[in-house]
């Protein structure tokens, strides 16, 4: 897979991932904070595409405020069950009752387990096993079964498990800001690393753009592909240097 080419920021929308796009991968979530580079390479591009430019990330609003330091104003949290407007109004969607049940039986599930973190989200439950990788398999088990019994949807990622309200992934995020101005009509390119970025993908092809992958070669609806984080910021800034 090539790179991405060169774009015009005229005509043309962003869709950022944060972990694993914008930020490096860490042992845990706390562990990622802003950085001035990526804070500047996100003020100048979003002021080189007149604000088409948005968050979509896996994380709530609320972190992605803190580790991109307010940079941006149109954001998607937690896979696109919550979404942050450019007037700064957010919708989220009402949290499933089984949220509850799949933080509780995580909860259990990491007591006695070392390196085991559980994520609260309001409106999903994270299991992430980073640090305790021997515990993959136990906790996989664990969320199919929390699935099959709550009907939440499962959301694999990087070494985490995340049961979320369903309803919503990055795609329909990324679908409903084209929707709306500054969006509306432009050329939706999604940059992502995770499974959980296939969704952004496939919502930017079937709009007319496409996807950027970042990190090692794998199947996906991705047209092209950056290498790592310091790729991604570079050709940031080069978009909005052109």
């Amino acid at each position: 897979m090539l790179p991405p080419p060169p774009v015009r920021a005229e005509g043309v929308a962003l869709f950022l991932d944060m972990d694993g796009v914008l930020a490096p991968l860490a042992a845990t979530p706390d562990a990622v904070g802003p950085v001035a580079r990526r804070t500047a390479a996100l003020k100048a591009v979003a002021g080189k595409m007149d604000g088409r430019v948005a968050i979509v990330s896996g994380r709530t609003i609320a972190e992605i405020d803190r580790i991109a330091d307010h940079a941006l104003m149109s954001a998607s949290g937690v896979h696109g069950l919550e979404r942050r407007l450019k007037d700064g109004s957010i919708r989220r969607k009402t949290a499933d009752l089984g949220v509850a049940r799949a933080l509780r039986a995580f909860q259990l599930f990491a007591a006695d387990r070392p390196g085991m973190i559980v994520e609260d989200k309001g409106v999903s439950a994270g299991l992430h096993y980073r640090q305790a990788p021997d515990q993959a398999k136990a906790a996989e088990d664990l969320a199919r079964r929390l699935q099959a019994e709550t009907g939440l949807t499962l959301q694999p990622g990087h070494m985490v498990l995340e049961l979320k309200t369903p309803g919503a992934d990055k795609g329909t995020a990324v679908t409903a800001f084209m929707q709306e101005p500054p969006f509306r009509d432009a050329v939706p390119v999604m940059l992502g690393d995770d499974l959980t970025d296939e969704h952004g993908f496939e919502a930017a092809a079937a709009l007319g753009g496409y996807g950027v992958l970042v990190g090692p070669k794998r199947p996906t609806a991705a047209r092209y592909r950056l290498d790592d984080v310091d790729a991604v910021l570079t050709w940031l800034e080069a978009v909005a240097e052109a």
